[in-house]
């Protein structure tokens, strides 16, 4: 299978990542099946990326067109057999590993021996979840950066068994969808969780040791190294539910270097995760 062969892509998952990566699918002029495992999941998922195109359009990014197209392109759908037609298909799921390797297990029940499995995770190791399928040779990681449309890079991760042929397929459509990637082995975190999450977490750790108020961290670290932005900003933004199991996962991997702050361990219990909640570090209105 090369580039060619790929008419439609199926992403299941319809959450801020699944539906993230179904728009980007669709304005790259791929037909779409995003599926999820309720009809109200699916629906939430489509209206976020009508929201989006709409913003798109406001911007001068997109034309009315052209995001009335990539509208067309993707369908809703809480049926796994609706995948069938899917040449490539993506998942993005809560980032637990039994429940990632059940999805790939049906994936692997249904869709044709040739299609390419990937998972968007950002921890968990790709040759775990592709033992649970028949075709380790066909399942890569491709762990995209949020928000999808807005971020360039994505991380193309191999796994033990992956076939040479499945890792280039990944980067090529990666660049069709206008992202550029990376390549990393199927380590604990792979470059860059294993990187960010300690950056994050010392973030965290020096605002609850009284180094500097919230905003001065953040600050310091725009100004100090050039990046959007600092860690605590950042870590809301990914959710801080997100960055704990992230970091519980690296942890368990790779040891104390990892452990997660108290501090987020405690805002995630009291429900404060970020933007999505409207409070984590910071408070938000929208």
């Amino acid at each position: 299978m090369d580039l060619t062969d790929i008419d439609t892509i199926g992403v299941v998952g319809a959450g801020t990542m699944g539906h993230g990566i179904a728009q980007v699918a669709a304005i790259s002029g791929y037909d779409v099946v995003l599926r999820d495992i309720g009809r109200e999941l699916v629906d939430d998922g489509l209206a976020a990326i009508d929201d989006s195109l709409s913003r798109f359009v406001e911007k001068g990014d997109l034309s009315d067109e052209e995001a009335d197209a990539a509208r067309e392109r993707i369908g809703g759908t809480t049926d796994l057999d609706d995948l069938t037609e899917c040449q490539f298909v993506v998942e993005a799921v809560v980032e637990k590993l039994g429940v990632k390797e059940d999805v790939f297990a049906d994936l692997d029940d249904t869709l044709p021996a040739e299609a390419v499995l990937a998972t968007n995770t950002s921890t968990l190791s790709i040759t775990s979840i592709a033992s649970a399928t028949d075709r380790p040779d066909r399942v890569v990681g491709l762990h995209f950066m949020n928000p999808v449309p807005l971020m360039e890079g994505v991380e193309v991760v191999v796994g033990e068994h992956t076939d040479p042929a499945v890792v280039d397929l990944a980067h090529e459509l990666a660049a069709d969808l206008g992202k550029t990637t990376w390549e990393a082995d199927d380590k604990p975190g792979f470059v860059s969780n294993r990187i960010l999450m300690p950056w994050l977490a010392e973030g965290i750790r020096a605002f609850d040791e009284g180094v500097a108020t919230k905003d001065d961290i953040d600050r310091g670290m725009k100004l100090g190294t050039n990046v959007p932005m600092g860690p605590l900003e950042l870590a809301d933004h990914i959710g801080l539910d997100i960055c704990l199991d992230a970091m519980e996962t690296l942890h368990t991997e790779l040891g104390d270097r990892y452990q997660p702050p108290y501090l987020l361990k405690r805002k995630v219990e009291a429900g404060d995760l970020g933007k999505k909640s409207g409070r984590g570090f910071y408070e938000y209105e929208d």
